[in-house]
């Protein structure tokens, strides 16, 4: 009987480490705006916006839709959406469906002297479309997106209001 203790003494050890390090990793809250495919992981997106997760929870885009400018802003993230990150992309592709439509958007790069971003080396993209005045929420893709040295297919979103 001792040597069945002494030899589940390590493995009961491990086990009551693992629960305790398990809960240490992001917040999981259950909600019933979370994205399909997000399993309740949710983090705040920084602009109020609609994040949507790229890759296996490396990183975040945040959709901002400006109603009276007709504006949609994507910001790049990072997996927790606390930083911003920068890629060389000149433009990113949205295609938008909506009412039965594709609507393609090329948001163009954005500079910001402040930050030290420029074209090509920058985290926020913008496009404008007089159709985004009117349509608050809609699906689309990225067919294509290239974040630290990765390239990512086809990535749906949905902007929600």
């Amino acid at each position: 009987m001792i040597f069945i203790i002494n030899v589940m003494k390590p493995f009961l050890f491990s086990l009551a480490l693992l629960v305790l390090i398990a809960p240490a990793g992001c917040k999981r809250v259950g909600n019933a705006g979370d994205s399909p495919g997000s399993g309740g992981h949710v983090h705040t997106a920084p602009h109020g916006g609609t994040l949507v997760e790229v890759g296996n929870h490396a990183y975040n885009l945040e959709l901002v839709r400006d109603g009276v400018a007709g504006r949609l802003t994507v910001y790049v993230l990072d997996g927790h959406a606390e930083n911003f990150v920068r890629i060389a992309a000149p433009s990113i592709v949205l295609v938008a469906f909506v009412g039965g439509e594709r609507r393609p958007l090329s948001l163009k790069a954005v500079a910001n002297p402040a930050t030290g971003e420029t074209i090509g080396n920058t985290a926020q993209f913008e496009a404008e479309a007089a159709w985004l005045k009117s349509t608050a929420e809609f699906p689309g893709q990225i067919e294509s997106l290239a974040i630290g040295g990765t390239t990512f297919q086809g990535i749906a979103l949905y902007l929600r209001k």
